[in-house]
């Protein structure tokens, strides 16, 4: 192969110069996929009339805003800066973003309240302690040294855990759910009647030690109504475009 002239580093990068990129680095498949999902959005919003008020969209730009943490002019100018985004760039993605919610809303919110009382065990949760060691003998040596109080688990986090926040909070993880955990883990975790200390448990990641604080009964809290309607409406995405021939999204 002959080399090809060297580009003018200086030159404007092109419209070409980004697609042929994309293609190059192997992001071209899901760029498509994006715009494709874009593309049913757009029409089943139409199909649906569903259409924002400017109120609606300034609602949600504040809230996108904080939940970003752009909490002035100058940090918003950054953040697009930094995402070579302009301010019709910015009003487009909340205006999608809005009409996505909006739609799974028109789709699925009469779906959430059932979905969530079929699956009520997969939504609960619990709040965790955790150290993962290497050696089963040597964690089990720790487990029993905690059940006789010869040792806290803020003393084993401290010695034990290599991540510096995690080790600050003694080992507290917070609140899990259930699809959070691998099964073996799950299956234990539930199980229980807090306060209690897990037996070492084995995986593929190393040798478990968890205390639980507590099991957190689910409750259908604004934020789990969303969790649950984002599921929904994402599959529902997922099906249609893996219904298509890979051919229709070039």
């Amino acid at each position: 192969m002959t080399a090809k002239t060297t580009t003018d580093l200086n030159s404007k990068i092109s419209d070409r110069d980004l697609i042929y990129e994309a293609k190059l680095s192997g992001k071209m498949p899901e760029l498509m996929r994006g715009i494709f999902r874009r593309k049913i959005i757009e029409q089943q919003v139409a199909k649906a009339g569903i259409s924002p008020t400017i109120e609606d969209l300034q609602t949600a730009a504040d809230r996108f805003r904080v939940v970003n943490q752009l909490e002035s002019a100058a940090a918003t100018q950054k953040w697009l800066a930094e995402r070579l985004l302009t301010l019709d760039d910015f009003e487009d993605l909340i205006t999608q973003d809005l009409l996505s919610d909006r739609l799974a809303e028109h789709l699925f919110g009469d779906r959430v309240e059932q979905l969530f009382y079929q699956n009520l065990l997969d939504y609960s949760g619990a709040v965790i302690y955790e150290v993962i060691l290497e050696d089963y003998e040597l964690a089990m040596e720790i487990y029993y040294s905690l059940q006789e109080g010869d040792l806290n688990f803020a003393d084993v986090a401290q010695q034990y855990i290599p991540l510096t926040e995690l080790r600050r909070r003694g080992g507290y993880v917070g609140r899990v759910g259930r699809k959070q955990l691998r099964p073996e883990i799950s299956a234990a975790v539930f199980a229980t009647t807090p306060p209690q200390l897990l037996k070492p448990i084995v995986t593929a990641v190393g040798v478990h030690l968890i205390q639980v604080e507590e099991i957190v009964e689910p409750k259908l809290d604004e934020q789990l109504h969303q969790q649950i309607l984002t599921e929904l409406f994402d599959r529902w995405l997922a099906e249609i475009m893996d219904s298509h021939p890979q051919h229709q999204l070039r």
